[in-house]
């Protein structure tokens, strides 16, 4: 059987992807802020603790290397008022560019901005965590 010949003329191509920058926005630290608050006084502090964890060894290297993970969040789009008007106050094709990415017990919305290879989390929550704060109505 004749031996594989590797020298090529034509260069190697790489199979590499860019890697994408993750930037947490303030709104995803008050989020991260909200959710410790909401776990301590369920007496889950433990699950904040696996949540930085998860965040730092799965979720943010996921994301750098895959930036469309998740579903774009327009698929499903919100149906109140308030938040059509957020969505539409957005700058032109922002909103397109929300994705929703599901990790165990969490919800995060993102945006991937491809003309910078940067991921901004803007929020994440804990699927017990009520969609309504009722403490500020």
């Amino acid at each position: 059987m004749p031996s594989p010949n590797f020298s090529s003329a034509e260069p190697a191509k790489s199979v590499t992807k860019t890697l994408y920058r993750v930037e947490l926005t303030d709104s995803f630290l008050a989020r991260m802020e909200a959710i410790e608050a909401f776990l301590a006084e369920s007496d889950a502090g433990f699950a904040f603790d696996a949540l930085l964890v998860e965040l730092r060894a799965t979720v943010i290297p996921n994301l750098r290397r895959f930036p469309h993970i998740g579903r774009r969040y327009l698929n499903n789009p919100p149906q109140s008022t308030e938040a059509l008007a957020q969505l539409a106050a957005l700058p032109a094709g922002a909103a397109d560019a929300l994705r929703e990415y599901l990790h165990g017990d969490y919800l995060l919305l993102y945006v991937a901005m491809d003309a910078s290879a940067t991921v901004y989390l803007l929020s994440i929550r804990h699927h017990r965590q009520h969609t309504f704060d009722f403490v500020r109505r």
